[in-house]
């Protein structure tokens, strides 16, 4: 069982930046695909970010990137999302995910674990 802590989240005003945090339980954190996925009022669940265990590989959604950067700290068992440039439209609710798959993916279905998610509202 992994247990996925966020943190980080909060009030920024569009243009600027927030760094949201997710700590992992898991005593083979470098053995997980670890993902950012993000869900707004109304609207569905949708991905955001993803990297695999050694960091090597990263994907992200067409509307973060360049803006957002997803990293890992293997040996403290933490992922990070570096988000520059924000818009009121990253405004969401981020959830940290986790999978002992090898493959990155940008499917909620292929991720096994989830943490409760952190509040990030961008102001216009």
């Amino acid at each position: 069982q992994v247990q996925l802590v966020e943190s980080g989240g909060g009030l920024v005003q569009a243009g600027g930046s927030l760094r949201v945090s997710c700590a992992a339980s898991a005593r083979t954190f470098s053995n997980y695909i670890m993902g950012w996925f993000r869900q707004a009022p109304g609207k569905e669940r949708e991905f955001v970010a993803a990297i695999t265990w050694s960091g090597g590989i990263t994907l992200y959604a067409d509307s973060v990137k360049g803006r957002f950067t997803i990293s890992r700290d293997n040996a403290n068992n933490t992922v990070y999302l570096q988000m520059n440039s924000l818009k009121p439209e990253d405004t969401a609710v981020y959830y940290c995910a986790a999978d002992r798959s090898r493959s990155v993916s940008a499917r909620n279905i292929d991720y096994e674990y989830w943490g409760q998610g952190t509040q990030v509202t961008v102001s216009s």
